[in-house]
């Protein structure tokens, strides 16, 4: 990697991080000089404005989710183990600091249209369509049953993740982990061929 995109990455992460506490909007060119040290112009230079700055956030966030998340889960074994592993590492993802920065970034940018907003969009359809493929393959495993929907279930499972995010994040619900727990669960047992139960 040269030098220059070294410190763009690392200008990347730390921006990711403020992000993840200030929000996508309260991110600033100032805020983010303040806290690398660089001056104004030296971000400009790797930004040009602050919407390219969103987007290369939303963008360092997806690729920090895939190597977290995806990349790992994926070398489990196909079916039930990886969607579980998915799940799993989705969950411990959601529990930073800030939580999820998806859904709180989801909040802030639903009604701003703009680069920004899409990128973030494309960033959450990319992951619902990993979770949809993750539930096709666990039907052609023989774990789920054959008139399961994919999309219905990636639909489901995802909204488990938004409510824990609501009741841990922000409600602080003590029983949040455990209740979240016990509903991916349930979904899970509504999928699965009837006495077949992979680990």
């Amino acid at each position: 990697m040269a030098k220059g995109e070294e410190t763009r990455q690392a200008i990347l992460s730390r921006a990711f991080e403020l992000a993840t506490v200030v929000g996508v909007s309260g991110l600033s060119i100032g805020r983010l000089a303040e806290a690398t040290g660089l001056s104004k112009s030296g971000l400009f230079a790797h930004f040009g404005s602050k919407e390219a700055l969103e987007v290369a956030v939303v963008q360092e966030a997806s690729r920090q989710f895939v190597q977290e998340v995806m990349v790992p889960a994926l070398r489990e074994p196909r079916g039930v183990p990886r969607i579980r592993a998915l799940y799993d590492r989705w969950h411990q993802w959601g529990m930073r600091p800030g939580g999820c920065f998806f859904v709180g970034a989801s909040a802030e940018l639903d009604d701003r249209p703009g680069a920004p907003r899409d990128a973030l969009a494309q960033a959450c359809k990319d992951w619902i369509d990993e979770l949809t493929k993750a539930a096709s393959i666990a039907i052609r495993e023989g774990h789920f049953r054959t008139d399961l929907e994919p999309a219905q279930f990636a639909f489901e499972e995802y909204g488990i993740m938004l409510g824990l995010h609501t009741f841990h994040s922000f409600l602080r619900e003590p029983q949040s982990l455990e209740r979240s727990h016990r509903a991916f669960e349930r979904l899970l047992d509504s999928a699965l061929v009837r006495n077949v139960r992979p680990s």
